[in-house]
């Protein structure tokens, strides 16, 4: 090591010296000590690492007490972000399980913010003056719309799952046809988590066809409960069948047997009146007979991640007494969410509209048109000719394994940059402040404004501006 080097080295400054520093005009007084001393050294070892590794000597400058200062501002900044943050969805997924699946309405914020900043009778009877049932808040509401019995509701619909099987069929039999048994994201299996409940996975029927005398022939001494899987994150199609939930209802009651159904999504909208593929609603399952079905709260309900469990009064009580109950159950701040998002469906006009998610899938092709010249526009006008917009049609998707066969019609802005990679686009946006998530097809940088909320127009053209302000490049 040179000389000058070995110089650096020594007028390295101690942490407590950069104490001095800052606390002589007040820079650190609102750091916390716990962050500012790991910050301080930090800032030290990254000097020290950049004296002896760079190839150029840093130069007298970065000893300074104003850089120094301004470094451990850097580093604490960076431990005190927080991680969990705000993004602009430009994707066109609208339940993007990445980014946090459903969005809620502002009216459902304004009760929740209500509900989690206050005390609330979460499981306190007002009118009996004693303990109640957290659950009372959302099964009224929830059995009026459904036309359920009983209800429940646990943390999600896996867990949802879990507990119907470990409650009704432990140590027992599930029939279930093999193309039903379905992975979806996070390696979520039904064999697997019908073998965590203690049930016994029964297959019938081939991948693609599925009749009932192989229910019929697969019923014996052990079966303990028939399951039905929508396959509401993929579709077999082709040569193909399957029993429809009313025939196996009618198979379940000539065996004396219960029969549940895992919706996955689902819905209490008939999406086909909105010029959607039709989704079995959970109304019309719980009207084929169905003892229990399952669902998730924040897919195409549009409302909280929750696990959403309807059917009969006497399997749901029996779930309810289930001592995993308690570690699966839902908090104050998911009940506040949930029963205003279900407050909405009471008019079905109003949810369609003040649901973000059900607004989104159906937003008319002239709307998403509009807000994509708008962008177009705005892009087009920031100064300098690098950037080259173009309009696309492009389909939108459901997302969350929802409507898996249905291409959303909607109209995307692809996007280039003259002397700068797609990829480095790309990665510009992703570390805006809000970071915007979009996606690339055919070397263009795709924006779908399906996805984008009123305000993130201006988001989006500002990153485009700062962007070219600084003049990135890359690959």
């Amino acid at each position: 090591m040179d000389e000058n080097r070995q110089a650096q080295l020594k007028q390295l400054p101690g942490v407590d010296r950069i104490l001095e520093f800052g606390a002589d005009e007040g820079h650190f007084d609102h750091i916390p000590k716990s962050v500012l001393i790991p910050a301080i050294r930090s800032a030290i070892d990254a000097l020290r690492a950049q004296i002896i590794e760079s190839d150029v000597p840093p130069d007298s400058s970065c000893f300074s007490r104003i850089t120094l200062v301004a470094e451990v501002k850097k580093q604490a900044g960076q431990t005190m972000a927080l991680k969990l943050r705000r993004t602009v969805n430009a994707t066109g997924v609208v339940v993007h399980t990445n980014l946090g699946r459903s969005l809620l309405s502002p009216v459902v914020m304004g009760n929740l913010a209500a509900i989690s900043s206050r005390y609330s009778n979460l499981e306190f009877d007002l009118k009996a003056g004693r303990r109640g049932s957290r659950y009372s808040a959302v099964e009224g509401i929830l059995c009026e719309l459904s036309g359920a019995q009983a209800a429940m509701i646990v943390n999600n619909n896996a867990a949802a799952t879990l507990l119907c099987l470990d409650t009704l069929a432990t140590g027992q039999e599930v029939i279930v046809s093999r193309g039903e048994l379905v992975e979806i994201g996070g390696s979520y299996r039904i064999p697997d988590v019908m073998a965590k409940s203690g049930a016994i996975l029964k297959e019938v029927g081939t991948t693609n066809r599925t009749h009932p005398r192989d229910y019929e022939n697969a019923i014996g001494e052990r079966t303990g409960l028939l399951l039905k899987v929508h396959t509401s994150n993929y579709s077999i199609v082709g040569f193909t069948a399957a029993v429809s939930l009313p025939d196996l209802v009618s198979i379940g009651r000539r065996h004396g047997l219960p029969v549940m159904e895992d919706l996955g999504s689902g819905t209490l909208v008939d999406f086909s009146k909105y010029g959607l593929i039709k989704e079995p609603t959970v109304q019309e399952s719980l009207a084929a007979g169905v003892d229990v079905v399952t669902f998730s709260g924040d897919k195409l309900l549009g409302g909280p991640q929750a696990g959403i469990i309807l059917g009969g009064r006497r399997h749901i009580d029996r779930i309810k007494a289930n001592s995993l109950t308690r570690a699966l159950r839902i908090d104050k701040m998911t009940l506040a969410a949930l029963e205003a998002t279900l407050q909405l469906y009471r008019d079905e006009p109003q949810a369609m509209q003040q649901i973000p998610t059900l607004r989104m899938l159906t937003l008319p092709l002239p709307v998403i048109q509009g807000r994509a010249a708008e962008l177009k526009s705005r892009l087009e006008r920031i100064p300098g000719a690098r950037l080259k917009v173009e309009l696309l049609d492009i389909s939108s998707k459901a997302g969350g394994g929802s409507l898996p066969m249905l291409d959303l019609p909607s109209r995307c802005l692809g996007v280039t940059v003259d002397g700068t990679s797609v990829n480095a686009v790309e990665r510009w946006m992703r570390s805006s402040n809000p970071p915007i998530i979009g996606r690339i097809e055919n070397d263009q940088f795709i924006v779908d404004p399906r996805t984008l909320q009123e305000e993130e127009l201006d988001i989006i053209e500002k990153a485009f501006a700062d962007m070219l302000a600084v003049g990135t490049h890359g690959r």
